[in-house]
């Protein structure tokens, strides 16, 4: 077992100083005390590599955000240290070579909710050229957005905003649109999943459907009002303009 000390391991010096340790002490395993592993660990792993040890055979311990940087009281920092260091060591000897290796992934991304910042999602994606599934549980896209008059903080008219934006969605051929639909499951890991989407019946051919509403009076399932009622305080007016 050899230990070093260097002020700056991160820097050029100190990771040629771990590369010639390696090779001279022919190590199996390295232990870097320094700061957070999700800083530097790239970085002593591949010091480690160019040296000739497998880079998975390296183990940091965070003595800098974990340790000596949330508190004032530096016996009480140093004990603790010790221990992070103790405990990096002993978890090293149990490391194993791993190699890495490249596997294909699915590239296709999905997105839950087709509200306005689901569909600037996709349209952001779909344009750098990637297949995006669009799934909203709603008959229709445009969330919330829908029911407003103006947006905050411009005031600028919402229906301007989002009609457009909608209208891209439908027309983008990397853009899957999957409405009135909703996701069951998740399963598989990072570029590989599984998705199971259930779509709910519409009991409408949609290929032959203009949205032109001339069933709505005879489905079963919605009511529609006999006549509009416009309410303005007290005062009631129906579609016919009678009070």
């Amino acid at each position: 077992m050899v230990a070093q000390d260097y002020t700056y391991m991160c820097s050029a010096p100190g990771q040629k100083l771990l590369a010639e340790a390696v090779k001279e002490h022919k190590l199996t395993g390295v232990v870097v005390t320094a700061c957070s592993p999700q800083l530097h660990e790239p970085t002593f792993r591949g010091a480690a590599a160019r040296a000739g040890l497998n880079p998975f055979c390296c183990e940091m311990a965070n003595v800098r955000e974990q340790c000596s940087w949330v508190t004032k009281n530096g016996d009480s920092a140093t004990q603790k240290a010790k221990r992070l260091i103790a405990a990096a060591v002993k978890r090293v000897l149990l490391h194993e070579p791993l190699d890495a290796k490249d596997v294909p992934i699915n590239p296709d991304t999905l997105i839950v909710g087709a509200g306005i910042a689901g569909i600037e999602a996709a349209l952001k994606i779909a344009g750098a050229g990637r297949t995006v599934h669009l799934v909203e549980r709603e008959p229709t896209i445009g969330g919330q957005m829908t029911n407003f008059d103006k947006t905050f903080p411009t005031l600028d008219c919402a229906a301007c905003i989002l009609t457009p934006k909608m209208v891209s969605v439908a027309q983008n051929p990397n853009i899957r649109l999957r409405t009135y639909a909703e996701v069951e499951s998740v399963s598989g890991y990072v570029g590989n999943f599984k998705v199971r989407i259930r779509k709910k019946a519409r009991y409408v051919d949609l290929d032959k459907c203009t949205g032109c509403g001339a069933c709505w009076d005879k489905c079963l399932g919605m009511r529609i009002p006999s006549n509009r009622v416009i309410r303005k305080g007290d005062t009631v007016i129906n579609q016919t303009g009678g009070e």
